[in-house]
């Protein structure tokens, strides 16, 4: 298939896009830079100018491919509100240019969106659009384009990870820094899920081969990790104290982190590999982190 890729030169898109030209698609790669454009030839992908910003240069590049795979988004979480907005409207203007086809739109959400309460395992085929979640938009957004017939399928993200990035907990690492201390809330029981960067593209890939139409799928190798353990990792890899903090310190703490530091991220994946055969491979979550530091 020909394949139109959003965020084609981003820590997730990258890895999709060489996953998909492994296995003999073609790549259409939303790029804003000379650089970006660079790399995706390198990688043999086509190059698409344009970005998130510019709806019709998202509309252009749908237009001849046989499928979108949208991952594409602004991860300034000071306005992450804003930027979930944002992303609804880029899914509207990209299913747009589908309605009438079969061509598949693969969107991408969060776990979280499957949780039924605190606590709670997220679940696939579990979604609650009262949900006050901001992310809660973008899949909103690809409900209302199944509701016209367009082929939405959403990739719910938990924290996808290497020895270099490992989504939320790379900004946890950077405060850790700042701070002098490596930090949890309470107890620390929350738990949080992960997948490696491998695995996940290669579960964007099932999605688009095997998918069903409007299916929601789960990158969640490694279901509950204790947040605790997270912090204990990011502690002893910097030489900096492990602390619990009250709910009212870690707010000053973590900042804008505070909305995620205190809350479960946890999440079941059995139903996605059952339904998709997805089977991931790549090493753990806290293993990547003692690479990165070297333990």
């Amino acid at each position: 298939m020909r394949v139109f890729l959003t965020g084609s030169t981003g820590f997730i898109g990258f890895q999709v896009a060489r996953e998909l030209l492994d296995a003999g698609h073609q790549v259409l790669g939303l790029t804003r830079s000379d650089e970006g454009e660079r790399s995706l030839l390198e990688l043999g992908a086509e190059p698409h100018r344009g970005n998130i910003e510019d709806l019709d240069s998202l509309r252009k590049g749908a237009e001849n491919c046989d499928a979108i795979i949208h991952t594409a988004f602004d991860h300034d979480f000071a306005r992450f509100v804003e930027n979930c907005q944002k992303d609804s409207r880029v899914i509207a203007a990209l299913g747009a240019v589908l309605e009438g086809s079969a061509r598949p739109l693969l969107i991408t959400s969060g776990v979280a969106m499957g949780s039924s309460g605190p606590g709670q395992l997220a679940d696939e085929d579990y979604f609650d659009p009262a949900n006050p979640h901001p992310r809660t938009a973008s899949e909103l957004a690809g409900q209302a384009l199944s509701q016209r017939g367009v082929n939405v399928v959403v990739l719910r993200l938990s924290q996808i990870h290497n020895p270099v990035k490992q989504g939320l907990v790379t900004y946890l690492i950077d405060l850790a820094r700042q701070k002098g201390v490596s930090a949890y809330v309470g107890e620390g029981h929350e738990h949080w899920s992960a997948a490696h960067l491998v695995d996940t593209a290669r579960l964007y890939r099932l999605a688009l081969e095997k998918h069903q139409p409007g299916a929601r799928y789960h990158a969640s190798a490694e279901p509950r990790i204790a947040f605790r353990d997270i912090a204990q990792v990011i502690g002893e890899g910097l030489g900096v104290p492990t602390v619990s903090l009250s709910n009212d310190e870690a707010a000053a703490h973590f900042g804008w982190m505070a909305g995620f530091a205190g809350h479960d991220m946890s999440a079941a994946s059995d139903k996605t590999m059952a339904r998709l055969g997805w089977q991931p491979k790549g090493p753990g979550l806290l293993d990547d982190l003692r690479a990165l530091f070297g333990k």
